[in-house]
């Protein structure tokens, strides 16, 4: 199962979680109505709290993997 960790790029939470943009900016991460800086959208989870763009990766991290994995996002969350 793939799950969400600090290595995970800004643009992957925005397109497989529904609320990742809502908790990215419960984190600190403004994303707003678009990326302004291209790249910003390619920066990883761990590199967005050293620079201070994020507060607490490791939360942020918990939230989005217990109601955000991308099998969820899919509909294919359902138990086997």
């Amino acid at each position: 199962m793939a799950e969400f960790g600090p290595e995970s790029t800004i643009r992957r939470i925005i397109e497989d979680c529904p609320e990742g943009r809502r908790l990215l900016y419960d984190h600190g991460y403004d994303v707003g109505e678009g990326f302004v800086d291209v790249l910003s959208q390619y920066q990883n989870l761990r590199h967005a709290g050293r620079s201070g763009r994020l507060r607490n990766v490791e939360a942020l991290v918990e939230a989005l993997n217990g109601g955000c994995r991308p099998e969820a996002a899919e509909g294919g969350g359902e138990e086997r």
